[in-house]
């Protein structure tokens, strides 16, 4: 009788034990599953950062590797990037109507020589209106052009930023998009604006002249605004982009060119 209580018990430790370790499986499986959630959360977030950052460096125009990751990853802008309130512009941005259905004509003048341009206020009125504005002001003059990419397929050189490293002027900043291509191709000769990526109402005083056939994606508020374009001297900015870009920055394809450029003067009529 004595033998048999003590089998008993021992059968109950057992089966305790059993249980215990049954619970703790259970805890552990648990634990897992919420760490597991957490891992997946804390990876998606890491994703989405990454994505507002690739977007955020996309801001103006995209360097060779930004291009490269938006050929990967970015995808056709959809209907629902288009916000449901259009933005104003603020009183400091000259009305559309100034410039639609003219075209205006003058130079570039740059310290490495001038180029003849033309901007079209049919197709892009906002942004002619803009530019003829500035030029009208001799907003230009003194300013660098402090951005050249020289990669086979992007090839542009950017100019227009008040501080000189390519920061926007959040005082003056103004949209909507206009003529932007279907196909994102930016032939030689091509003017076109630079802004903020992601938003259709980030551009501002910054353009940017293509001087040999170039690819840029559209990202999530479409492409860039094309508001002219060369039409003598293009020669210019190619001997500008022979020269290269200085070395020992980010990339050897994008960044400052060899050769300081700066805007003498920016004349239209």
């Amino acid at each position: 009788m004595a033998a048999s209580s003590r089998n008993a018990r021992e059968a109950k430790r057992r089966v305790q034990q059993m249980e215990a370790r049954r619970g703790l499986r259970r805890d552990q499986d648990k634990r897992r599953k919420r760490d597991n959630v957490l891992a997946i959360s804390v990876g998606a977030g890491a994703i989405a950062l990454a994505l507002i950052l690739q977007l955020t460096v996309f801001s103006s125009n995209p360097t060779e590797e930004e291009f490269a990751a938006a050929q990967e990853g970015l995808k056709s802008p959809s209907a629902s990037a288009t916000p449901t309130a259009s933005p104003t512009n603020a009183g400091n941005i000259p009305k559309p109507d100034t410039a639609a259905g003219k075209t205006f004509t003058g130079e570039l003048a740059l310290n490495r020589g001038t180029l003849g341009v033309e901007l079209d206020g049919t197709k892009a009125p906002q942004a002619a209106a803009v530019f003829k504005s500035l030029a009208d002001q001799n907003f230009y003059k003194g300013l660098s052009c402090h951005r050249l990419t020289t990669a086979e397929s992007f090839g542009v050189l950017q100019c227009g930023s008040k501080s000189g490293d390519g920061s926007s002027d959040q005082s003056y900043t103004w949209g909507p998009l206009e003529n932007t291509p279907a196909d994102n191709k930016y032939p030689a000769g091509t003017i076109a604006v630079a802004r903020t990526s992601g938003n259709a109402f980030g551009n501002g005083t910054q353009f940017f002249i293509v001087y040999k056939d170039t690819v840029i994606p559209a990202d999530a508020a479409g492409g860039y605004t094309v508001v002219g374009k060369v039409t003598s001297g293009l020669d210019v900015v190619n001997g500008i982009a022979a020269a290269g870009v200085t070395p020992g920055g980010a990339s050897a394809t994008d960044g400052a060119p060899v050769e300081p450029v700066t805007i003498d003067s920016f004349s239209l009529k």
